[in-house]
């Protein structure tokens, strides 16, 4: 009999569900839905909404397709692991309904509320105890709810993260994580627990917080309900839940202090790996609790992000001809200009405010336009540029803090399937790059393995995993991508003066 797992990815833009098998280490299938990318509602600038059942909606489809495709026998499927869009807040009632839409990751209304906080509760409490300021993050938006909306705060039963709400859907348990608590910035790291003083200072109900649990552990089992609308049979227990970014990491066997791994989807980041709780003085990045981290075995994770990542490279392909170009052409496209796209600039934080701009909303900026010179393929490859050199702003802070940043692993997927991002990326960074043949609903099915006991260890859940291809920049490429870097940036200050 087959032991298998499965790993769902539960996007801002789509979920997907991938079955693995244990034995092999591989993927048998994998399927995102909807075909198109999920619906984000905006009723106001700067808001960014979905609605939970909305996710649950499409993994029942996805659960239920591989599960026939594969042709799942009773007591083949061994456990469940679930990774999520980070930062999202969901409240529910105590007969677990909905109570407003889930406030999402690349929502801006509470950053006020996370600077007030800032100043509430100290410099010093926030950097060393949470490792970051409060800004934008689950708790900000938490408290905005109580503030603007009391008679929905009024009913509160729990406050959850997006995968604690598809588990909660699935086994009727509400559970959370560690590392779900921190990205929330709820976690006291001196502590080891929960901070009392963020929960004093917002206002926040102990009692809303669920019990947590260790992102490897039986975090309950597929109830009836949940096994008659997703077609997951009864009693499969859910043994891993983490955020995108950690979750991320963890596909790629990222798990080890000085290990790195990078995504360029909806959002860019890069997410480092330490064994020392670090955090940037001005919160640029933010450290948070790593999936494998145990109290006598710390591991934390820096994150650096760029909210305005897929968003510009979608939004160019509806400007550029929507069905009648694809991202392959318009990589094609990118390879005939030259590097610096003839000194035509792209901002690219046009997605809410940005955490490396210290919670601003800078906005997107195409800079240098010369209409006798420049077209598609230059606003192309500037913007990929763009985006680069808006990581690299991140890349350098990290190395401020003393992160070793020489090689880099990610899925082959996204941006990283365009040459001229790659190029940019190890050039102007100067880092090894390795791809590899993964994703994150993969991951969350290998998680679930070591949860479940399947895998005796972290080692024996990626043997499986498979290096596609290496790349490794050439020194004769530094000085231009610097001189890319170097102007981006200039300009970049030019417009955060101009905002002043």
């Amino acid at each position: 009999m087959r032991k298998l797992l499965l790993g769902l990815d539960i996007g801002s833009s789509s979920v997907k569900a991938s079955l693995l098998d244990a034995d092999t280490g591989k993927s048998i299938i994998s399927k995102a839905f909807p075909d198109q990318e999920l619906p984000i509602e905006s009723p106001k600038s700067g808001w960014a909404e979905q609605d939970p059942e909305m996710w649950w909606k499409y993994v029942m489809e996805a659960s239920k397709f591989v599960h026939q495709k594969a042709e799942v026998k009773k007591g083949e499927l061994k456990g469940i692991g679930i990774a999520y869009q980070m930062h999202g807040l969901v409240i529910v009632d105590k007969d677990q309904n909905v109570l407003r839409p889930s406030i999402i990751w690349c929502d801006s209304r509470a950053v006020g509320i996370g600077e007030k906080a800032f100043q509430n509760l100290g410099e010093d409490y926030c950097l060393n105890n949470l490792l970051n300021s409060p800004g934008n993050f689950t708790a900000s938006k938490l408290r905005w709810v109580i503030e603007n909306e009391p008679e929905t705060a009024a009913k509160i039963h729990k406050m959850m993260l997006p995968g604690d709400f598809i588990a909660m859907k699935l086994t009727g348990e509400i559970l959370t994580s560690e590392t779900g608590l921190s990205e929330g910035i709820f976690w006291d790291f001196q502590k080891n627990g929960i901070s009392d003083q963020v929960l004093s200072n917002y206002g926040i109900n102990p009692d809303w917080i669920p019990e947590v649990v260790p992102s490897y552990s039986i975090q309950g089992k597929v109830n009836t309900a949940g096994s008659i609308l997703s077609g997951i049979e009864e009693g499969v227990p859910v043994s891993y839940r983490a955020g995108d970014q950690p979750n991320n990491a963890f596909s790629l066997q990222v798990l080890k202090p000085g290990e790195l791994a990078t995504t360029a989807g909806t959002s860019g980041t890069v997410y480092g790996v330490c064994d020392t709780p670090l955090h940037d003085p001005k919160s640029r990045v933010n450290t948070f609790v790593h999936v494998n981290h145990k109290k006598e075995k710390p591991s934390y994770g820096v994150l650096l992000c760029v909210n305005g990542t897929g968003i510009l490279n979608s939004w160019l392909k509806q400007v550029m001809g929507g069905n009648h170009i694809d991202y392959d052409e318009m990589n094609t496209l990118a390879s005939s200009a030259g590097i610096g796209a003839e000194e035509l600039s792209f901002i690219p934080f046009g997605n809410g405010a940005e955490r490396i701009m210290q919670n601003k909303q800078v906005g997107a900026h195409l800079l240098g336009l010369d209409l006798l010179k420049h077209d598609k393929r230059h606003v192309i490859r500037a913007a990929q540029e763009g985006i680069v050199s808006a990581l690299t702003f991140g890349f350098r802070i990290m190395q401020d803090m003393g992160l070793d940043l020489k090689t880099v692993k990610a899925g082959r997927a996204n941006m990283f399937l365009s040459p001229i991002f790659r190029k940019t990326f190890i050039h102007m960074n100067q880092v090894n790059l390795e791809l590899y043949d993964t994703d994150g609903a993969q991951g969350a099915a290998r998680g679930a393995g070591i949860g479940a006991g399947i895998f005796s260890s972290e080692d024996e859940a990626f043997a499986g995993l498979t290096l596609l291809e290496t790349f490794e920049p050439n020194e004769n490429f530094f000085e231009p991508y610097e001189e890319v870097y170097l102007r981006w940036k200039n300009q970049l200050e030019s417009i955060q003066k101009m905002n002043l």
